[in-house]
């Protein structure tokens, strides 16, 4: 089968997450009494995969709950360089592994409403659930991977003309609430099937936050998986209890810029693409001055 080598590792069928954290907060706690409601799986063990954290919130979870582990990497790495650690603490025994945010508070059954989107569709890499804002609004969390042209457009439009053809084009997931394939999905919130997982080298630590979620459904895609967006399961992602705070939030959008810019210039390469690749970096800056101007 395409991506899956003859050397792979066996797993067993069980289930863990990984949530990485920074600082979460109160917003830990909800989302660890909640996972005890989205499943019927009991002892699913929780890797807090720690960035730095400062506020004391994840080994206080670890030391109250004993399905939870603390794992402080010492500095901050980065969303997926992070999530990547905590995988690789699970043994064989776990072929299944969530992949998700800590500010995330899930709806009653809907990791086994996953789980069960699974056994659907055995050649999914990654199944991720309908995702809804605070305010109830669903979040386009099941998109497809833009192209250079459109990810200009929508970097640089957006924040001033929400209603452009690439911008309504590359949220058009909110409208969709199907069970079907997606170029990629949001990674709040992913169940990974570990082979996939693995065919893949994990997630690409070069993104430090911000479209390694984007590149993983790519690279999943062409090793022959599929990204499988389950509105069946549902949680909503509360917010930015780290990345809100002031400066880092500031930091946070020059990362996500960073990694656009990388994503797109990385799949258009060469010296014929140079002028589309400076087109992409003026445009994303002119969305950091428009965005840093609305926010003052």
């Amino acid at each position: 089968m395409p991506g899956v080598q003859s050397s792979e590792r066996t797993y067993g069928d069980r289930v863990a997450v990984v949530t990485v954290t920074y600082s979460p907060g109160r917003t830990l706690d909800t989302f660890l009494d909640s996972l005890a409601g989205a499943t019927t799986r009991a002892g699913v063990p929780v890797i807090l995969a720690d960035n730095g954290s400062v506020d004391g919130a994840p080994e206080r979870a670890a030391r109250e709950r004993d399905e939870v582990r603390f794992l402080p990497i010492g500095e901050n790495v980065g969303y997926g360089a992070a999530a990547n650690r905590g995988v690789a603490e699970l043994d064989d025994a776990y072929g299944w592994v969530v992949v998700a945010n800590p500010d995330l508070q899930w709806a009653p059954g809907s990791l086994d409403a996953l789980l069960a989107a699974s056994a659907r569709h055995p050649r999914a890499g990654a199944l991720g659930p309908l995702v809804r804002e605070p305010s109830g609004e669903v979040y386009p969390s099941a998109r497809e991977v833009p192209s250079l042209l459109a990810g200009a457009g929508h970097a640089a439009l957006g924040p001033v003309w929400p209603g452009n053809p690439w911008t309504v084009a590359y949220r058009r997931s909110r409208e969709d609430l199907t069970e079907r394939s997606a170029g990629w999905l949001s990674g709040s919130c992913l169940l990974l099937r570990r082979t996939a997982f693995d065919s893949v080298d994990g997630f690409d630590p070069r993104y430090f936050m911000y479209f390694e979620d984007v590149d993983l459904g790519l690279r999943l895609t062409a090793a022959g998986w599929r990204n499988v967006y389950v509105p069946s399961a549902e949680v909503v992602h509360v917010g930015g209890a780290s990345t809100g705070k002031p400066g880092v939030s500031a930091r946070m959008l020059a990362e996500h810029h960073r990694s656009a810019y990388r994503f797109l210039a990385g799949r258009h390469p060469g010296p014929a693409r140079a002028p589309l690749r400076i087109a992409v970096r003026a445009g994303l800056a002119v969305r950091s001055r428009l965005v840093a101007r609305a926010g003052r």
